[in-house]
């Protein structure tokens, strides 16, 4: 699932799982949306299977939540 070139060397990597492969596979962030788009066309028809590990995008929107203030009325 992984593509990878010079200029993405120190670039952050993303998780990447897919259930029905049994796969994980880090992704530079620059290429996490095409990586994802081709992995489940070729492999699965198109359908969502593969996607950005849930714990980190679980955290990705805790985190973005937090910077928006949308969570200060929970606190």
């Amino acid at each position: 699932m992984t593509n990878t070139n010079e200029s993405d060397e120190g670039a952050p990597r993303v998780p990447v799982v897919c259930p029905d492969c049994e796969t994980t596979s880090r992704v530079p962030l620059s290429e996490l949306a095409d990586a994802i788009d081709r992995h489940n066309e070729q492999l699965h028809d198109g359908d969502d299977v593969a996607a950005v590990d849930p714990d980190i995008a679980d955290r990705i929107a805790d985190l973005a939540a937090t910077d928006l203030g949308l969570l200060e009325g929970d606190q």
